[in-house]
């Protein structure tokens, strides 16, 4: 969206953080062992195998749909491809959908975009990829309709490829993976809409059953993924239908939970987070990391208090869609920028009234540093300030961390700093350099210093 930046806002940014002097930064890493899948691939040829096994019989020439969500999953494209081969050499004909709900601006041409971006088109996967808005009714739970995409009803038959995590809006036995995907994926526009019109027990109670209702009758199985606290493949597990929305769902989010990406500290006093988006989390910037969640009618979790938190950037894979925007307290005009109005506001609304929060802009300062350093004043704390900034919510093992934190991390065996101090590295317009970006640079100055 077009944003306009006022020259008095300038000013006063300059009044308010005038002789602000930002600490030395340092970076630090997470020296926390976790659990890794050596060959993605194989794990999945065999986790196929297993289910198809189990299924009895071969495909016989039937169509298949596999069904691909939003969420930017480690490996995803060859994780996609390589079950589309097991199902093809099993005999099925398989064909993919995107398992999204209203995401991708509830178009079936955004959606066939958003699974482009993850690298999953037709030359690679060698199959077609048809989406659609349309649903079937197929039934009823709890008085609420159970819709399911058009083109896998008419095939009969679906396997979903899930990652399974914790949820961002709620916690319960089963959040977010194969059963929501089957619910809510599967349900598209319409049937996201008729579930999250109940609020958060609709996601918490009803998701799990229509969940279990679409396995029980569609679905052959889910390839789930868990990932690590470093972004990374943990765990490859195929269910069966009867443990989708179930004892084994719920079995990998509690895997899923212990691996969830963690900042190196407790309270902070400000949060600088390069990128958001819908690759990173369901709402842009996961709550289980961040600690803020902004839910109408569910009180804030206890624990970790972030003061002010600066956001830089939507993701290119989020293709506009800023939901989760409103749980950062600034941002630079360059964000606003990328905004596309009508893909975000058909997710917060698909949403519901639980998520209006999550939507809303916070305060728009004209630059990367005006946010940054206009969180560190509106922190209260000037002197001193914990500070730690990160790539995005996702990607949490390297990070820098203020001057402040740093005998508090060096007194953590999980935890070391390295490299050398340095200025956060704003360039002649105020925009910081990405995270990744410092990093490298800050590596080559240590190797030659």
């Amino acid at each position: 969206m077009r944003w306009s930046v006022d020259d008095r806002l300038t000013g006063l940014v300059e009044q308010y953080t005038g002789g602000l002097r930002l600490p030395p930064m340092r970076r630090a890493r997470s020296l926390r062992a976790s659990e890794e899948v050596p060959d993605v691939a194989e794990a999945v040829s065999a986790e196929v195998r297993r289910l198809l096994a189990g299924a009895g019989g071969d495909g016989g020439g039937a169509p298949i749909a596999v069904g691909v969500g939003s969420r930017g999953i480690a490996g995803i494209a060859l994780i996609v491809r390589t079950v589309v081969a097991e199902l093809a050499a099993a005999g099925f004909a398989p064909f993919v959908v995107p398992a999204m709900g209203s995401h991708g601006g509830a178009t079936a041409p955004g959606q066939a975009e958003v699974l482009a971006g993850y690298g999953i088109t037709e030359e690679y996967l060698g199959v077609p990829i048809r989406a659609t808005m349309d649903t079937v009714v197929i039934g009823e739970v709890g008085g609420v309709p159970v819709h399911l995409d058009r083109n896998v009803a008419e095939a009969g038959r679906a396997l979903l490829v899930a990652r399974i995590k914790p949820h961002t809006d709620f916690h319960g036995p089963i959040e977010s993976g194969a059963a929501k995907m089957a619910a809510i994926g599967l349900g598209k526009r319409a049937g996201a809409q008729a579930i999250h019109r109940l609020g958060v027990p609709g996601l918490r109670d009803v998701m799990p059953r229509i969940g279990r209702y679409i396995a029980a009758r569609v679905l052959l199985g889910a390839l789930t993924v868990v990932e690590n606290e470093f972004d990374r493949t943990g765990v490859v597990r195929a269910l069966r239908p009867e443990e989708i929305g179930a004892a084994g769902e719920s079995e990998l989010l509690e895997l899923a939970r212990a691996g969830l990406p963690r900042l190196p500290a407790g309270d902070l006093d400000v949060l600088v987070v390069d990128r958001m988006g819908k690759d990173v989390s369901g709402v842009g910037l996961d709550p289980n990391v961040t600690g803020r969640w902004l839910v109408n009618g569910v009180p804030e979790p206890p624990g970790r208090q972030i003061r002010s938190l600066a956001v830089l950037s939507l993701s290119e894979a989020s293709h506009g869609n800023a939901i989760g925007v409103g749980l950062a307290d600034f941002v630079p005009a360059r964000l606003v920028e990328q905004v596309d109005v009508e893909q975000s506001y058909v997710n917060v609304l698909t949403a519901g009234w639980a998520g209006l929060g999550r939507g809303r802009l916070p305060m728009v300062l004209p630059t990367d540093r005006d946010a940054v350093t206009t969180a560190v004043m509106a922190s209260g704390r000037h002197d001193r300030p914990r500070i730690v900034w990160i790539r995005d919510t996702l990607h949490t093992r390297v990070c820098a961390v203020s001057e402040a934190l740093w005998p508090e991390i060096g007194a953590d065996a999980e935890l070391e700093l390295f490299g050398p101090a340095f200025p956060l590295p704003f360039d002649d317009t105020g925009r910081l350099a990405g995270f990744t970006d410092a990093e490298d640079r800050h590596e080559t100055y240590a190797r030659t210093t």
